[in-house]
């Protein structure tokens, strides 16, 4: 797989992630806590394929592999990242809703 490739599938799994984690917080905001466990289990399954594919790249690089740095992997990376932040706020305003039940 070339780094393109490379940067899209890391766009792919992490917009799949982020997407569900927008989705849990909507079944946040209603109490429906199991489709919220469920999203956010699907969103981490995404989330581990994506940091797998991420750390292949910096193995390689690691290895001596020159990878080339374009702009899109660097707006995968930066894809990544929001969506890791994003499953740590949603996982602490899901607390706080869970806490907060009225």
């Amino acid at each position: 797989m070339n780094t393109n490739e490379i940067a899209f599938q890391l766009i792919m799994h992490s917009g799949n992630a982020r997407s569900n984690i927008m989705e849990a917080l909507k079944h946040a905001r209603n109490n429906e806590f199991k489709k919220v466990e469920e999203l956010m289990a699907k969103s981490d399954e995404e989330l581990i394929v994506a940091h797998k594919i991420q750390t292949n790249l910096v193995q390689s690089e690691a290895r001596g592999e020159r990878n080339e740095v374009s702009i899109i992997l660097v707006h995968a990376q930066d894809h990544l990242m929001t969506a890791l932040l994003a499953r740590d706020l949603a996982n602490e305003i899901i607390d706080l809703r869970k806490t907060n039940r009225r």
